[in-house]
């Protein structure tokens, strides 16, 4: 089964937490703190594979997850760095941040790309060790991995877009020009996925070519198959329009020209300033006045236009040298530019987001998972260790989010099951 769209749920490990340990040897007194740091967590990596023409893995399993860091140890043992996850994507696949639809990245050259890195892993005891500090009996967590919601997007990577309605002639000419082999028959809708073909010129000279299937009336609104191969256009350098000119089925070749071109419009107008070419197929079967009135009006289009007979490649080796001309002067394939997420876009997905609450005036209640985490491993009846919890609650904002809320000093704090008077 084709399938070129998909939504995922991506998270990177979280780092592992700091060690809380001090030395323990025979005839060494007053060893001091030495807990060891937390491990990285893994980074969720994105990777082309040419063996892959379909996102159709991703229908089954929609969330994946780094591996998180180990724990630091004691005896200056730090955790183990968590193994990145490589998630594997054919060739042309577009990842979007699903919120915003910022384009993450273009996954059409080599490289690899990160799309949510580990959390860092959290001090062990010895770092917070001063000369007023000797016996520090806390540690510093590991910070959570990122985590995005992507939608993956397949966009073929071809050259050349084959359009038209079904039945025009399209599967017949990229199977007697390439190496592509597309079903072939006399009936509507043949062809059920995009079919692409490299089309050789000579020994260092080649282009690829893409039969886009189930163009017809309304396929930008969903009807056929168009709506979900339309895509698959817009990374084409050049169209060729393929036209049944003797209407063999009954239809008008000008009605069927302008019809496929308003639903490239519907879908995106950019499309109708894409490079075009005309071919005008099943000649054989057209009357000298049906052949004669295309060409005028295509001509009049400022469009160049060649006539052929696919099935017996007639007039196709004229069509693809006029091909492969006009792509010698296009640019390259397209390829999408990143688009930054604004800090507000992060901020939404970022683990030190809170809430504050104010009742009775004068009690101000504050609600962040990630800060009952740190309670729970905090010592109330630690001076050192109640010094780095009032650090976390500044450096995190929370302090001064809690002063622009009007916190007067006497003030109530509750955060949890804990309470303390507000003093400035």
């Amino acid at each position: 089964m084709f399938v070129d769209k998909a939504t995922i749920q991506i998270t990177a490990g979280n780092g592992g937490n700091g060690a809380v340990a001090f030395h323990r040897e025979k005839y060494v007194a007053a060893g001091g703190p030495d807990g060891g740091d937390g491990g990285r967590g893994g980074n969720v990596v994105f990777q082309v594979d040419d063996n892959l023409s379909t996102l159709a893995d991703f229908r089954y399993k929609r969330k994946y997850k780094a591996p998180n860091g180990e724990n630091g140890r004691g005896a200056n043992c730090n955790g183990k760095r968590g193994e990145d996850l490589i998630i594997r994507v054919p060739r042309g696949t577009l990842i979007r941040e699903k919120e915003t639809g910022a384009v993450m990245a273009d996954m059409s050259a080599d490289e690899t790309f990160i799309a949510a890195k580990g959390g860092n892993g959290g001090w062990g005891n010895r770092h917070f060790a001063t000369p007023t500090r000797q016996v520090p009996r806390f540690a510093k967590d590991g910070a959570p991995g990122e985590s995005w919601e992507v939608e993956l997007e397949l966009k073929m990577l071809a050259d050349v877009g084959l359009i038209g309605f079904p039945n025009v002639g399209k599967s017949t000419l990229i199977s007697v020009v390439s190496e592509a082999k597309p079903t072939i028959a006399d009936y509507h809708f043949t062809t059920l996925t995009p079919v692409p073909g490299v089309v050789r010129m000579g020994p260092e000279s080649s282009f690829v070519m893409a039969d886009i299937p189930g163009l017809i009336e309304g396929a930008s609104d969903g009807v056929g198959l168009g709506h979900d191969f339309l895509q698959h256009i817009e990374r084409c350098r050049l169209l060729v329009h393929v036209v049944d000119v003797a209407g063999s089925e009954g239809r008008d070749p000008i009605e069927d020209y302008e019809t496929i071109r308003g639903e490239l419009g519907k879908y995106n107008p950019d499309l109708l300033n894409y490079p075009t070419i005309v071919a005008g197929n099943k000649i054989d079967l057209a009357t000298d006045e049906q052949r004669e009135t295309f060409r005028q009006y295509i001509c009049e289009q400022g469009l160049a236009y060649y006539e052929i007979i696919a099935p017996i490649a007639e007039g196709t080796q004229e069509l693809i040298n006029a091909i492969a001309a006009e792509l010698a002067k296009l640019p390259p394939v397209k390829i999408y530019e990143r688009e930054e997420i604004t800090p507000k876009e992060i901020y939404t997905h970022s683990k030190r987001d809170f809430k504050i609450r104010v009742e009775g005036g004068d009690v101000f209640i504050v609600e962040a998972e990630w800060l009952a985490k740190i309670l729970a491993k905090t010592d109330l009846n630690d001076y050192s260790s109640l010094q780095y919890f009032q650090t976390v609650l500044k450096s995190s904002g929370i302090l001064q989010a809690l002063i622009d809320r009007g916190i007067n000093e006497g003030d109530t704090v509750s955060i949890y099951d804990v309470e303390f008077e507000y003093v400035p």
